[in-house]
Protein backbone atom coordinates (compact mmCIF):
# COMPACT_ATOMS: atom_id res chain seq x y z
CA UNK A 1 0.00 0.00 0.00
CA UNK A 2 1.15 3.74 -0.44
CA UNK A 3 -0.40 6.99 -0.09
CA UNK A 4 -1.16 8.89 -2.74
CA UNK A 5 -2.37 12.28 -3.37
CA UNK A 6 -4.68 12.53 -6.44
CA UNK A 7 -7.46 14.14 -5.04
CA UNK A 8 -6.85 17.29 -3.15
CA UNK A 9 -6.11 19.44 -6.69
CA UNK A 10 -10.62 19.40 -6.60
CA UNK A 11 -11.41 18.97 -2.91
CA UNK A 12 -9.26 22.60 -2.01
CA UNK A 13 -10.85 24.21 -5.09
CA UNK A 14 -14.42 24.45 -3.30
CA UNK A 15 -15.15 26.58 -0.59
CA UNK A 16 -16.89 25.76 2.42
CA UNK A 17 -18.58 27.44 5.16
CA UNK A 18 -18.78 24.22 7.83
CA UNK A 19 -20.89 26.44 10.68
CA UNK A 20 -23.61 27.64 8.38
CA UNK A 21 -24.28 23.61 7.37
CA UNK A 22 -25.37 23.26 11.33
CA UNK A 23 -26.62 27.11 11.93
CA UNK A 24 -28.69 27.80 8.94
CA UNK A 25 -30.68 24.34 8.67
CA UNK A 26 -31.42 21.03 10.75
CA UNK A 27 -28.64 19.33 9.63
CA UNK A 28 -30.28 16.00 10.54
CA UNK A 29 -33.23 16.26 8.02
CA UNK A 30 -30.93 17.38 5.71
CA UNK A 31 -28.98 14.09 6.02
CA UNK A 32 -32.30 12.06 5.98
CA UNK A 33 -32.29 13.65 2.67
CA UNK A 34 -28.93 13.18 1.42
CA UNK A 35 -29.05 9.82 2.45
CA UNK A 36 -31.70 8.78 0.05
CA UNK A 37 -29.25 9.83 -2.73
CA UNK A 38 -31.78 10.99 -5.04
CA UNK A 39 -32.17 14.19 -7.21
CA UNK A 40 -31.83 16.16 -4.03
CA UNK A 41 -28.40 15.09 -2.66
CA UNK A 42 -26.74 15.21 -6.79
CA UNK A 43 -28.89 18.44 -8.25
CA UNK A 44 -30.69 19.54 -5.28
CA UNK A 45 -30.33 22.42 -2.91
CA UNK A 46 -26.57 22.70 -1.44
CA UNK A 47 -28.12 22.08 2.24
CA UNK A 48 -29.07 18.43 1.04
CA UNK A 49 -25.40 17.80 -0.60
CA UNK A 50 -23.83 18.80 -3.82
CA UNK A 51 -25.86 21.47 -5.16
CA UNK A 52 -26.01 20.31 -8.77
CA UNK A 53 -23.26 18.07 -9.84
CA UNK A 54 -22.34 19.06 -13.22
CA UNK A 55 -20.20 17.90 -15.33
CA UNK A 56 -17.38 20.91 -15.75
CA UNK A 57 -13.55 18.97 -16.66
CA UNK A 58 -12.66 19.17 -13.44
CA UNK A 59 -11.58 15.52 -13.02
CA UNK A 60 -9.42 15.36 -16.38
CA UNK A 61 -6.18 16.45 -13.83
CA UNK A 62 -7.03 13.43 -11.77
CA UNK A 63 -7.81 11.02 -14.82
CA UNK A 64 -4.28 12.21 -16.25
CA UNK A 65 -2.58 11.36 -12.83
CA UNK A 66 -4.10 8.08 -12.47
CA UNK A 67 -3.29 7.60 -15.79
CA UNK A 68 0.42 8.23 -15.67
CA UNK A 69 0.81 6.42 -11.93
CA UNK A 70 -0.55 3.28 -13.15
CA UNK A 71 0.64 3.30 -16.75
CA UNK A 72 -3.14 3.01 -18.24
CA UNK A 73 -2.84 1.62 -22.32
CA UNK A 74 -5.80 0.83 -24.15
CA UNK A 75 -7.61 -1.91 -23.54
CA UNK A 76 -7.18 -2.01 -19.69
CA UNK A 77 -10.36 -2.26 -17.92
CA UNK A 78 -10.94 0.20 -15.47
CA UNK A 79 -14.08 -0.11 -12.46
CA UNK A 80 -15.11 3.14 -10.24
CA UNK A 81 -17.07 2.03 -7.37
CA UNK A 82 -19.29 5.06 -6.24
CA UNK A 83 -18.97 6.56 -9.68
CA UNK A 84 -21.75 8.70 -9.42
CA UNK A 85 -22.36 10.32 -13.03
CA UNK A 86 -19.50 8.85 -14.44
CA UNK A 87 -17.41 12.21 -14.76
CA UNK A 88 -14.14 10.43 -13.80
CA UNK A 89 -14.73 7.74 -15.66
CA UNK A 90 -15.41 9.71 -18.89
CA UNK A 91 -12.48 11.75 -18.52
CA UNK A 92 -10.48 8.36 -18.44
CA UNK A 93 -11.54 7.36 -21.28
CA UNK A 94 -10.15 10.91 -22.83
CA UNK A 95 -6.81 10.38 -21.20
CA UNK A 96 -6.41 6.74 -22.23
CA UNK A 97 -8.54 6.22 -25.52
CA UNK A 98 -9.42 2.40 -26.10
CA UNK A 99 -9.71 1.13 -22.53
CA UNK A 100 -12.83 0.10 -21.12
CA UNK A 101 -14.51 1.30 -18.32
CA UNK A 102 -17.20 0.69 -15.69
CA UNK A 103 -19.05 1.78 -12.95
CA UNK A 104 -21.41 1.00 -10.29
CA UNK A 105 -23.66 3.40 -7.87
CA UNK A 106 -25.92 2.83 -5.16
CA UNK A 107 -28.05 5.85 -7.01
CA UNK A 108 -29.85 5.20 -9.39
CA UNK A 109 -31.04 8.69 -9.96
CA UNK A 110 -27.05 9.75 -10.68
CA UNK A 111 -26.79 6.24 -12.73
CA UNK A 112 -29.72 7.75 -15.10
CA UNK A 113 -28.74 11.42 -15.36
CA UNK A 114 -24.78 10.02 -15.85
CA UNK A 115 -22.40 11.53 -18.64
CA UNK A 116 -24.07 10.20 -21.54
CA UNK A 117 -20.88 9.43 -23.26
CA UNK A 118 -20.30 6.78 -20.30
CA UNK A 119 -24.03 6.03 -19.20
CA UNK A 120 -24.23 2.66 -20.46
CA UNK A 121 -20.88 1.79 -18.42
CA UNK A 122 -22.61 1.96 -15.35
CA UNK A 123 -25.33 0.23 -13.43
CA UNK A 124 -26.53 0.32 -9.40
CA UNK A 125 -25.52 -1.43 -6.89
CA UNK A 126 -23.71 -1.92 -3.73
CA UNK A 127 -19.97 -1.71 -3.15
CA UNK A 128 -20.20 -4.55 -0.68
CA UNK A 129 -21.21 -7.56 -3.68
CA UNK A 130 -19.63 -6.28 -6.35
CA UNK A 131 -21.08 -8.15 -9.32
CA UNK A 132 -17.95 -8.65 -11.47
CA UNK A 133 -15.53 -11.87 -11.36
CA UNK A 134 -12.62 -11.91 -9.67
CA UNK A 135 -9.73 -10.34 -11.01
CA UNK A 136 -11.83 -8.64 -13.77
CA UNK A 137 -9.79 -4.79 -13.80
CA UNK A 138 -6.76 -3.40 -14.21
CA UNK A 139 -7.63 -0.65 -12.08
CA UNK A 140 -10.02 -0.24 -8.89
CA UNK A 141 -11.11 3.14 -8.07
CA UNK A 142 -13.38 4.27 -5.15
CA UNK A 143 -13.15 7.90 -4.26
CA UNK A 144 -15.35 9.59 -1.42
CA UNK A 145 -17.59 6.59 -1.50
CA UNK A 146 -16.47 4.03 1.22
CA UNK A 147 -16.17 5.97 4.53
CA UNK A 148 -20.48 6.69 3.87
CA UNK A 149 -20.24 2.43 4.89
CA UNK A 150 -20.63 1.08 8.27
CA UNK A 151 -17.58 -0.17 9.37
CA UNK A 152 -19.12 -3.74 8.77
CA UNK A 153 -19.92 -3.26 5.64
CA UNK A 154 -16.95 -1.42 4.79
CA UNK A 155 -15.01 -4.61 5.53
CA UNK A 156 -17.18 -6.24 2.71
CA UNK A 157 -15.98 -3.49 0.22
CA UNK A 158 -12.59 -3.57 0.85
CA UNK A 159 -12.55 -7.01 0.06
CA UNK A 160 -14.72 -6.76 -2.61
CA UNK A 161 -12.19 -4.02 -4.26
CA UNK A 162 -9.50 -6.44 -3.52
CA UNK A 163 -11.12 -9.68 -5.17
CA UNK A 164 -11.86 -8.00 -8.33
CA UNK A 165 -8.97 -6.01 -8.63
CA UNK A 166 -6.15 -7.70 -10.23
CA UNK A 167 -3.17 -4.96 -10.31
CA UNK A 168 -3.97 -1.53 -9.35
CA UNK A 169 -6.44 0.15 -6.46
CA UNK A 170 -6.41 3.42 -5.51
CA UNK A 171 -9.48 4.31 -2.52
CA UNK A 172 -9.60 7.84 -1.34
CA UNK A 173 -12.00 8.71 1.86
CA UNK A 174 -12.38 11.26 4.14
CA UNK A 175 -10.20 11.69 7.17
CA UNK A 176 -8.90 14.41 10.01
CA UNK A 177 -5.59 14.64 11.51
CA UNK A 178 -6.62 17.34 14.64
CA UNK A 179 -9.29 18.43 16.37
CA UNK A 180 -10.80 20.99 13.92
CA UNK A 181 -10.66 18.53 11.01
CA UNK A 182 -12.74 16.40 12.80
CA UNK A 183 -14.71 19.03 13.98
CA UNK A 184 -14.89 20.07 10.54
CA UNK A 185 -15.83 16.85 8.98
CA UNK A 186 -18.82 16.38 11.77
CA UNK A 187 -19.77 19.86 10.40
CA UNK A 188 -20.24 18.97 6.75
CA UNK A 189 -20.62 15.77 6.06
CA UNK A 190 -24.31 14.32 5.36
CA UNK A 191 -23.99 10.63 4.34
CA UNK A 192 -20.40 9.50 6.34
CA UNK A 193 -20.79 6.59 8.79
CA UNK A 194 -16.70 6.08 9.46
CA UNK A 195 -14.86 8.68 10.84
CA UNK A 196 -11.23 7.60 11.55
CA UNK A 197 -8.26 9.43 11.57
CA UNK A 198 -5.18 8.20 8.71
CA UNK A 199 -3.68 5.54 11.28
CA UNK A 200 -7.01 4.36 12.14
CA UNK A 201 -8.29 3.70 8.12
CA UNK A 202 -4.40 2.20 7.65
CA UNK A 203 -4.95 -0.24 10.17
CA UNK A 204 -8.60 -1.20 8.56
CA UNK A 205 -7.30 -1.32 5.28
CA UNK A 206 -4.81 -3.96 7.10
CA UNK A 207 -7.22 -6.10 8.82
CA UNK A 208 -9.64 -6.09 5.64
CA UNK A 209 -6.82 -7.72 2.79
CA UNK A 210 -6.36 -4.32 1.12
CA UNK A 211 -3.54 -4.05 -0.49
CA UNK A 212 -3.88 -1.33 -3.03
CA UNK A 213 -3.16 2.52 -2.30
CA UNK A 214 -5.56 5.11 -1.01
CA UNK A 215 -5.51 9.05 -0.13
CA UNK A 216 -7.45 10.95 2.13
CA UNK A 217 -9.19 14.41 2.26
CA UNK A 218 -9.25 16.78 4.82
CA UNK A 219 -11.35 19.44 5.91
CA UNK A 220 -9.15 22.06 6.89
Amino acid sequence: MAYLDFISKIHLRTQRHYLERVIQHDKAVCAEVALQYGKDYWDGDRKYGYGGFRYDGRWRPVAEDLAAHYQLKPGDKILDVGCGKGFLLHDLTQVVPGIQVAGIDISRYAVENAKEEVRPCLQVGNAIDLPYESGSFDLVLSITTLHNLFNYDLRKALKEIERVGKAGKYIVVESYRNEREKANLLYWQLTCRSFYTPREWEWFFEESGYTGDYGFIFFE
